[in-house]
């Protein structure tokens, strides 16, 4: 098959297309053609949030820590570092705890409590 009915060809199409649409939502990157920015920044406030949320849930220490300094700290985080594919929301937890140690937002590194807290 050749042309437009290689499937091949239409997956690596969509592949394409749905990265784009991903690192609009998560990178905060552009507006892939045909989406609305509006809609899409609604959902990326979402997404944010509920990765803000789970974070939280995760490290409750570190919230209460930051207090009122959470969601700022949080969303400046998330913005410089995406979740890329592959990655866990415990590392992730732990990498934005690690990102507010080197900034000085928190104090020094304390021991987890649990063995499962840490990330292998």
């Amino acid at each position: 098959m050749t042309g437009g009915n290689d499937p091949s060809a239409a997956r690596e199409r969509l592949a394409a297309a749905q990265a784009e649409l991903l690192n609009a939502l998560l990178a905060n990157g552009p507006a892939p053609a045909g989406f609305d920015e509006q809609r899409l920044d609604v959902e990326r406030r979402a997404l944010l949030s509920k990765r803000r949320g789970v974070v939280r849930m995760l490290g409750p220490a570190v919230a209460d820590e930051l207090g009122d300094r959470f969601r700022p700290l949080f969303d400046a985080y998330a913005l410089d570092n995406p979740r890329r594919a592959g990655s866990r929301a415990r590392e992730d937890a732990a990498a934005f705890a690690e990102w507010c140690r080197a900034r000085g937002e928190l104090s020094a590194k304390r021991k987890a409590r649990w063995k499962f807290w840490q990330s292998n």
